[in-house]
C-alpha cells in the first residue's frame, strides 16, 4: 500500500466553459486558468473583447465601447494572480486633464487629479461652492471605500451579505440619489452636473441611482484616468494571450444556444450548430437577461423568470457615431482626448431618456478623440472620433424606430458637433453608427440597453443577478449585469468575486515518481 508520503497531488484538468469573450468573460477565464481549470471561451463575434472590441475601416480603428481605464490595480491584480505583469503586456498612458466639460453658455470645467487645480476650477465657476466641494471629496472617498473596496470586491449572493451592511447604507444615505447628494454640497447647477453625471458611464440615471456611486469622483482622483495604447482592444488581446498560455482555448464565431443541465446541474453548453461542449462548470458573460431568458429557456427558473426580468429597470441605450476625418490632425486644437458637451437641459434630458423614454431633439455628447494620444488609430495626419449620445432603450410602449431615425439623428448630432469641430462632415473618410439595434443584435442586450440592468439601489449588490446562480449548481455569472456592475472596474471585479466563489480545480493523489520507479 502506498503511504501518504509516497504520493503527490496533481490537477484533474477540470474543464470550464465561459460564454462570451467580453472583458468579464476573459477575466473569468484567466482566474479559472490560475486555479487549475482548462478553460474554453466561446464567443459569437470575430474578435475578443465584447463591448470592448474594435472595428477597422479605411485605416481607422474604432474602439466600440469603453475608452478609459480608471482603476489600473484591478488589472494588475488579475495579471498577478496568473503569475504575470500587466504592464509588460499593456501600456497605459495617464490622461491629463481627464476630460473637459462644456456648457451652452460658453463656460467649461476641466477635470484633473490635482485637488488644488480642481478647487480653482470650482472657484472659477462658483466661489461660494468651494467649501462644499471639499466636503464632497470626503464624501466620495468614504463611499469609494465602502462601495468599491468593500461591497464591490466580495460576493453578495447571500441575503445576510446585504443585511450586514444595511446600517452603513443608512449612515451614508444610500437612499439619496447622486444628484441629490451633490446638490446638498454645491449650489451651482453646472457643478451639480459635473459632479453627478458619472453614473451615465455605467448606465445609471444620476437623478435616481444611489449616492454610493459618488465614489467614481474619488476613484478618478486617486487612481487617475488612463488610455490603453492600442485601445481597450489591446487589453482584450493581451488577456486572450494569457488564457492561451494557460492552456485555454478561445473559439470565435461559436454562438451558445443553450446551457445544458443533467440531473439538475450544469453539464455544458450546446452551440447554435448543435455541437455540445461538455463541462461541469459554466460561466456566462452574456447579459443576465439573455442568459436566463434564452440560454436557460428550457429549464425551470426559481428567481430569474421572464416576468421578473421584464419588470427590471434597464440602463439607457446609446447612439454612437464612429467616424474618421481626413487631414485634420492639426485642426481643432482646443478639442482634446475627452470632451463632454452638455445640452441646454440636464435634468430634463435625463428624465426624457430614463423615465419618459422619449428621443429628444436636444442632447448631450461625449466626444472621444483618441488620435491625439494614439497615432495607431488613424492614418497619418488624420483623426479618429467616437461620439456618444445617451438615448432611451428599446423597451416601453413606443420604442424608437432606429432604422428610420438613424440618419436623421446623425444630422442632429452633426449640428451640435459643428460648433466644436466645424467643417468635419466635409472631411469624413470613414463612418459607422451604432444604435440600440446594434446593442441588441451584436451583443444580445435586452432592449438594446447599453449597460444591462440599471444600477439603482434595489438593483445593486444582493438585488442584482448573483455571480453564483441560484438556478443551477455549476452556473456562474460575470460581466456588467451581475455584481458589482458595469464599467471596466466592475466587470473585472466580477471575475475577482467569481474567483472567491469557485474552488480550485480538484486534485487527485497519485504515486510519486520515486515510488513508481521503485515498483
Amino acid at each position: 500500500m502506498i503511504s501518504e508520503s509516497d504520493t503527490f497531488t496533481r490537477p484533474t484538468k477540470s474543464h470550464a466553459v465561459v460564454i462570451g469573450a467580453g472583458l468579464g468573460g476573459l477575466s473569468a477565464a484567466m482566474r479559472l486558468g490560475a486555479k487549475g481549470y482548462v478553460v474554453t471561451v466561446l464567443d459569437r463575434l470575430d474578435r475578443t473583447g465584447g463591448r470592448g472590441s474594435s472595428l477597422s475601416e479605411a485605416g481607422h480603428r474604432f474602439d466600440l465601447g469603453p475608452t478609459i481605464v480608471t482603476v489600473p490595480q484591478v488589472f494588475e491584480e488579475l495579471w498577478a494572480a496568473c503569475g504575470r505583469d500587466f504592464h509588460a503586456d499593456v501600456t497605459l498612458k495617464p490622461m491629463d486633464p481627464f476630460y473637459e466639460i462644456r456648457w451652452p453658455d460658453g463656460s467649461s470645467f476641466t477635470a484633473t487629479g490635482d485637488t488644488d487645480q480642481m478647487v480653482e476650477e470650482v472657484r472659477r465657476l462658483s466661489p461660494g461652492d468651494v467649501k462644499g466641494y471639499l466636503k464632497f471629496l470626503k464624501d466620495s472617498e468614504t463611499r469609494y471605500t465602502f462601495g468599491f473596496e468593500n461591497l464591490g470586491r466580495r460576493p453578495m449572493n447571500k441575503l445576510m451579505d446585504i443585511v450586514k451592511v444595511l446600517p452603513t447604507f443608512v449612515r451614508l444615505r444610500a437612499d439619496r440619489s447622486v444628484y441629490k447628494h451633490v446638490s446638498t454640497r454645491v449650489k451651482d447647477e453646472r457643478l451639480r452636473m459635473a459632479l453627478s453625471f458619472h453614473p451615465l458611464f455605467i448606465g445609471g440615471d444620476p437623478l435616481k441611482v444611489t449616492s454610493i456611486y459618488a465614489l467614481v469622483n474619488h476613484l478618478e482622483k486617486a487612481f487617475g484616468v488612463h488610455y490603453a495604447m492600442g485601445g481597450v482592444q489591446a487589453i482584450a488581446d493581451a488577456m486572450a494571450d494569457v488564457i492561451r498560455d494557460q492552456g485555454g482555448t478561445i473559439r470565435l464565431g461559436a454562438e451558445a444556444d443553450e446551457i445544458v443541465l443533467e440531473n439538475g446541474r450544469t453539464a455544458g453548453v450546446r452551440l447554435k450548430d448543435g455541437e455540445m461542449v461538455h463541462a461541469p462548470l459554466v460561466i456566462s458573460n452574456a447579459d443576465p437577461g439573455h442568459t436566463y431568458s434564452t440560454l436557460m429557456r428550457n429549464h425551470d427558473r426559481r428567481r430569474w423568470t421572464d416576468k421578473k426580468l421584464a419588470n427590471k429597470r434597464w440602463s439607457m441605450g446609446l447612439y454612437v457615431w464612429y467616424f474618421g476625418t481626413k487631414g485634420t490632425a492639426d485642426m481643432w486644437k482646443d478639442v482634446g482626448h475627452h470632451t463632454i458637451l452638455n445640452g441646454p437641459r440636464f435634468q430634463g434630458l435625463i428624465k426624457d431618456i430614463f423615465i419618459n423614454q422619449h428621443l429628444s431633439d436636444d442632447m448631450s455628447l461625449y466626444i472621444h478623440r483618441p488620435s491625439v494620444t494614439d497615432p495607431s488609430v488613424a492614418p497619418e495626419g488624420d483623426d479618429t472620433f467616437y461620439v456618444l449620445s445617451p438615448v432611451p432603450h428599446m423597451g416601453g410602449d413606443n420604442p424608437v424606430d432606429w432604422e428610420a431615425e438613424r440618419g436623421a439623428y446623425a444630422d442632429k448630432v452633426a449640428a451640435v458637433l459643428e460648433g466644436v469641430i466645424p467643417g468635419f462632415r466635409e472631411r469624413i473618410s470613414a463612418s459607422v453608427t451604432f444604435t440600440p439595434n446594434e446593442f441588441r443584435d451584436r451583443y444580445l442586450s435586452p432592449y438594446g440597453a447599453g449597460f444591462s440592468i440599471e444600477p439603482r439601489i434595489f438593483q445593486s449588490a444582493w438585488f442584482r443577478p448573483h455571480n453564483v446562480s441560484e438556478e443551477a449548481p455549476g452556473l456562474y455569472l460575470v460581466g456588467a449585469g451581475t455584481h458589482p456592475g458595469a464599467g471596466l472596474p466592475g466587470v473585472i471585479s466580477s471575475a475577482e468575486v467569481l474567483g472567491k466563489l469557485v474552488p480550485d480545480a480538484p486534485h487527485v493523489a497519485v504515486p510519486t515518481p520515486a515510488k513508481l520507479a521503485a515498483e
